[in-house]
């Protein structure tokens, strides 16, 4: 073999080592938490939060792999969980579907339901929807999952709409469904990604009367500041842009999907859009100049997006909330983080968990190549509501001897 053969083959070894970030060693996740008792409640039920995360050793420590992996693969030996499709008819005509997964451990002694909602063009058939829903309903919990607005190819637009980023309103019609099926259910709220954002902003919506039922909610990798996270999504740096236009594709996908109902002559004419700047538009800001702004009827880009970031309504959550992220995340950069931290130090009843590996909504772990079925996320997030369910408890029970 040839010293230049050797020599590349070296260079691309060292390329792929770099890439997978294989000199890197299981961390313990980072807490942000200014209230000590809450976190006290919090590691009773979940004390795994406390220690390493062990990700799939040959690949796990790359963000992108994790990534990428859990957008096109999904998860390992993933079950599918049977189900009750629900149809609710909106006010603006809006046919809105979301799932029913009842409880498969009937011991369970609370009535507690998770109210679930996915990332950006997600749904209840999503994959890593699926697992956590199943692994949820063998710990006793039910669970309702929103299929957004426009993502099931099965569903059909009946309105001249598709969900938002800050559109909260089918979530809180889910939920109050929700209510109506189960009157004597807690309901912890949990948002992945795109729908992290949401129910944060539902969380903290000023001009929103929720249900009693709701006891707490849980945020994974969301991206908090629409404004600032567009700017870092708009460069190159660790490949954001080529996230971007993944991204972007898939929107412009759903709209075309249904677009003898969404780009009608008459919506077309109503909302003056203009169908080649939707179908050229390169990125998420283009697209939502050309179609999202002018169907929600905001006057700038910076409006709809101060509109559905998170951020600004964070600090009006009275009900307790966690939050998690990744540091190695390609699509949520860490400055955008830095928000969160400082909020969860001041507010009571708040944790904000950040881990060193996991990727965008992966957390795959053990193994050296094939990752254990369930993923560090999926324990982790049925601890948690454990954990808020003994934090509701306690506060109940301090309430009655108070009285």
């Amino acid at each position: 073999m040839s010293t230049a053969l050797l020599a590349a083959i070296a260079v691309i070894l060292c390329i792929l080592f770099r890439i997978l970030n294989v000199n890197s060693q299981p961390q313990k996740p980072s807490i942000w938490c200014g209230d000590h008792k809450f976190l006290d409640t919090i590691l009773k039920i979940s004390p795994l939060i406390q220690e390493p995360y062990v990700p799939t050793r040959l690949w796990g420590f790359s963000g992108h792999v994790q990534t990428i992996l859990h957008s096109v693969i999904g998860r390992v030996k993933c079950p599918w969980p049977i189900g009750e499709r629900v149809f609710l008819t909106l006010q603006d005509g809006t046919t809105l579907t979301y799932d029913m997964y009842q409880p498969l451990d009937a011991t369970f002694q609370d009535d507690l339901s998770i109210a679930i909602c996915p990332g950006i063009g997600n749904t209840s058939e999503s994959v890593y929807i699926r697992t956590f829903v199943h692994w949820a309903q063998c710990h006793g919990y039910r669970c309702a999952v929103l299929n957004h607005v426009g993502a099931l190819q099965s569903v059909p637009v009946t309105a001249p709409r598709i969900f938002s980023y800050g559109n909260t309103n089918d979530f809180h019609e889910m939920v109050n469904s929700l209510i109506n099926r189960h009157s004597n259910t807690r309901i912890v709220c949990v948002g992945f990604s795109l729908g992290g954002n949401l129910v944060t902003k539902y969380m903290g919506e000023m001009d929103r009367e929720r249900p009693a039922h709701i006891i707490g909610g849980i945020s994974i990798c969301q991206g908090y500041c629409a404004i600032e996270g567009t700017k870092w999504l708009l460069n190159w740096q660790n490949f954001r842009r080529f996230y971007l236009y993944i991204m972007t594709e898939n929107m412009k996908n759903i709209i075309l999907r249904h677009r003898s109902m969404l780009l009608s002559e008459e919506v077309k004419n109503r909302y003056k859009l203009n169908e080649h700047e939707i179908i050229s538009a390169a990125t998420l800001p283009e697209l939502d100049e050309a179609y999202t702004r002018k169907v929600h009827e905001f006057g700038s880009l910076s409006e709809l997006y101060s509109w559905s970031s998170s951020i600004n309504y964070v600090n009006n959550i009275n009900k307790p909330m966690i939050f998690i992220n990744s540091k190695d995340d390609p699509i949520v950069p860490e400055p955008l983080l830095e928000p969160i931290k400082t909020l969860t130090m001041e507010k009571n009843n708040m944790l904000y968990l950040e881990l060193a590996h996991g990727g965008h909504l992966g957390f795959y772990e053990g193994g050296l190549i094939y990752p254990n079925p369930v993923t560090w996320l999926d324990r982790t997030l049925v601890a948690l509501i454990g954990s808020l369910a003994l934090n509701y408890n306690d506060s109940i029970m301090k309430t009655a001897h108070a009285v």
